[in-house]
């Protein structure tokens, strides 16, 4: 099956050609935007929440999938390259765009959860990564790629990725699932109850009386 993507967001080209242009090299791999083109559609009215804007494919893919009610908050650290993603982008009403260091802004939001949010930076993956986790609301999902090995990583990286992966799949209070698949994704969804993962209280629910 292949399962190259066959439906882009329209921006996607012009967006691709500006971070050639820029030499900007660390946009969401499509695959995962189809994902994030599905999550998004899957929330009518949702809240969304990107961290990496980058030069606006991540944003563009979440876009297409967001109906008229739907918000989306994009952070990225470097101005400049945001601003590539403000020129194409920045018309939508939907989304708004913000230049701040990712981990400095999760820590003053105060404002309502997110239904799916998007780390494609180390602020909210890396570092950060309980706070992202509180901003996510009760059912919602958070999505993180670049697990697979990747050129440039760090030395020792990959020890960081374990204990990533460890921490998320040790919480009580998300599901979650490891995709090793386009850049390598984990998926985590919060239980719909606190304390409670949904498929413990299904299995409750269907236990006889008496």
């Amino acid at each position: 099956m292949d399962d190259t993507p066959n439906t882009l967001p329209t921006s996607l080209p012009a967006l691709r050609v500006a971070a050639r242009e820029a030499g900007f090299t660390m946009s969401c791999e499509e695959r995962t935007g189809s994902l994030l083109a599905v999550l998004a559609a899957a929330r009518p009215g949702g809240r969304i929440l990107e961290l990496g804007t980058g030069v606006g494919e991540g944003t563009a893919w979440l876009l297409s999938g967001m109906d008229g009610a739907s918000r989306l908050v994009t952070v990225e650290l470097d101005p400049g390259v945001q601003a590539l993603a403000r020129r194409r982008l920045g018309s939508d009403p939907r989304v708004t765009f913000v230049a701040a260091d990712g981990g400095e802004w999760l820590e003053k939001y105060d404002g309502e959860p997110f239904d799916l949010v998007f780390a494609d930076t180390w602020p909210g993956k890396f570092t950060h990564l309980e706070r992202a986790l509180d901003l996510v609301a009760p059912g919602g999902t958070y999505l993180i790629d670049d697990l697979l090995p990747q050129p440039g990583w760090p030395e020792a990286h990959e020890a960081s990725v374990r204990r990533l992966l460890a921490d998320l799949e040790g919480r009580h209070d998300f599901r979650s699932v490891r995709l090793a698949w386009a850049s390598g994704l984990a998926m985590a969804v919060r239980g719909a109850s606190e304390g409670t993962a949904p498929h413990d209280a299904a299995r409750a629910g269907d236990r006889p009386e008496g």
